[in-house]
């Protein structure tokens, strides 16, 4: 079955609700471990129906957010997300509850149980109104960012595909798309400020609610951060500052030298090479047929993998109009299946897209394959993104089917675009601590804040010729900020993760396979730090964690310039 056979069936909130409180008093009155056990298998099975439902409703609304009845039906799902979060929180206080928890942790592990408490520390019943309207003002949001049509070159384009004249040759298309993409934020400045202002001042209002200081530390208890906080982050911000934006400033002038400018500007920082940046060769249908030759050749696992995805249609990855931005996986429990969404623009980013989302998917398919219960298969957020970053490292072997002569271009234009993505990461979340420590802030400030990092993190970055960049607003592009507050230094811990897997495919690609194999097929069921130490991998929020990795790509970037 293709996933446009998949049926979507408006999940019955009233009646799911009505069943998990009866899950709920039966979980109470229960009379042994065992019987708990099969009560939360009986629930799985329930939230298995209702993922894969929400999930197929939000590819179909995100593949076109024009469409009316996905639109609608999006916008339900989302509104009715909190009030069942809320039933499924009186289940998850009678599990943590339970006189037969040390059972149950035999069961499920205890990490499943401190998961629980972090959750629970993060909701309460009273929140469903402001959780409702955050989730719709994410919503204005996107559909600001998807009605772009930007006149440029002839044609009428969205963000998405005025990504190519972004990389042109000449200097002058972008120059010139640079601030074509700038003008639309420009010309939305009240919108954009408009919507993030309250969105800022809803998620604090939360965070006072249930009673923390502020909205950073419900951010942690969301994204289910169990094993470092705000203080950890801040040493891994301080050690990229250290190791990491020098070898940067290394890396730009060296590319401001090899495209021949003198004064690097902003709408240079993306383009690599003089005769251009390396392109994928081939149609859409040739690039993707070569990513079914990749992963067929790379492993047994990833065979069955690829032939399961392309079998059932699980991708849509071309740009189009009215398609919401970005890249994402998601699952669908219900066909041990995940699915690829990408806005493919005819860059090398269409590659990167491929490798990173499939890097997902393919956890995704190992996790379901290998742990039985769902809570155990997800990992954190910085887990997930080590599995997609480092696929794109790992699939290095085969990138000459889409690079063809330009495979030794891309291989240093994806090495580079690595190490300096690690800083703006850091950036995006320095950025989110300050604008949530300071909630008062007016958009001036927070631009002004902004500018601030800027010169932090990315100092090599001129940003005088493109009003949206000059101002301070170059992150009101950046979909997290708006979407999902906090989910963006997960990359850049990621980044040095994959940096490790790539600097060990280097010397032999097979055991570098199959540690990560063996990486994927812990699923959640370890913390982060927890996975990092058992893989035998340094943990980039420890003192030194950098210092190995940095060296051995700075080594091989003074070895491959070209």
């Amino acid at each position: 079955m293709k996933f446009s056979e998949f049926p979507y069936e408006r999940p019955d909130y009233p009646k799911l609700m009505e069943t998990i409180s009866q899950l709920t008093e039966r979980f109470e009155k229960a009379a042994s471990a065992s019987e708990q056990i099969e009560i939360i298998k009986e629930l799985e099975q329930l939230r298995i129906e209702l993922t894969t439902n929400v999930q197929i409703c939000t590819i179909r609304y995100t593949v076109d957010t024009r469409d009316p009845f996905y639109s609608q039906e999006e916008e339900y799902n989302e509104q009715m997300a909190p009030v069942l979060d809320e039933k499924l929180q009186e289940f998850n206080k009678a599990l943590v509850a339970s006189p037969f928890r040390k059972e149950l942790e035999e069961e499920f592990g205890s990490l499943m149980f401190k998961n629980i408490e972090i959750s629970l520390k993060s909701f309460s019943p009273e929140l469903i109104p402001l959780i409702q309207e955050e989730n719709q003002l994410v919503q204005q949001y996107q559909k600001l960012c998807a009605s772009a049509k930007i006149e440029f070159d002839g044609k009428v384009c969205n963000l998405a595909q005025l990504g190519p004249y972004q990389q042109s040759p000449d200097r002058a298309v972008r120059k010139a798309a640079a601030q074509a993409y700038g003008s639309f934020f420009d010309q939305h400045q009240a919108q954009f400020d408009d919507i993030y202002d309250r969105l800022v001042k809803n998620r604090t209002e939360q965070a006072h609610r249930l009673g923390l200081s502020n909205y950073v530390e419900m951010a942690y208890l969301l994204r289910r951060r169990n094993c470092y906080g705000p203080q950890e982050v801040a040493n891994f911000r301080r050690q990229v500052i250290e190791e990491i934006v020098p070898v940067n400033n290394e890396i730009k002038r060296r590319q401001a030298k090899r495209i021949g400018v003198e004064d690097f500007q902003v709408y240079d920082n993306t383009y690599f090479f003089p005769d251009g940046n390396p392109l994928p060769h081939g149609t859409p249908d040739e690039l993707m047929e070569a990513g079914r030759q990749m992963y067929t050749e790379m492993s047994p696992e990833t065979a069955e993998f690829i032939q399961m995805m392309f079998d059932h249609d699980l991708f849509d990855v071309l740009s189009k109009e009215g398609k919401a931005m970005g890249g994402y996986c998601t699952g669908l429990p219900k066909y041990d299946a995940p699915f690829i969404f990408a806005n493919w623009n005819g860059t090398a980013g269409d590659v990167d897209v491929l490798t990173h989302e499939a890097g997902h998917a393919f956890a995704d398919y190992t996790a379901l394959r290998c742990i039985p219960h769902l809570d155990l298969r997800d990992p954190t957020m910085e887990v997930c993104e080590s599995h997609s970053m480092s696929m794109e490292f790992l699939t290095a072997p085969w990138h000459h089917l889409f690079f063809k002569e330009d495979t030794d271009k891309y291989e240093l234009f994806h090495a580079e675009s690595a190490m300096t993505f690690i800083p703006y990461g850091c950036q995006v979340d320095h950025f989110q601590e300050s604008v949530y420590l300071h909630p008062e802030w007016t958009p001036a400030q927070r631009n002004e804040e902004w500018n601030r990092l800027e010169k932090l993190y990315r100092p090599h970055l001129d940003n005088h010729e493109v009003n949206f960049y000059n101002r301070g607003a170059g992150w009101q592009r950046q979909l997290h900020i708006y979407e999902c507050p906090f989910y963006y230094i997960d990359y850049s811990l990621a980044q040095m993760i994959s940096l490790q897997f790539w600097s060990l495919s280097m010397h032999d690609h097979k055991a570098a396979w199959e540690k990560y194999l063996a990486f994927a097929k812990l699923g959640g069921t370890q913390t982060f730090v927890d996975i990092v130490h058992h893989s035998g991998l340094a943990c980039p929020i420890e003192d030194g964690g950098l210092t190995e990795t940095v060296a051995d790509v700075r080594n091989w970037l003074d070895t491959h310039q070209l």
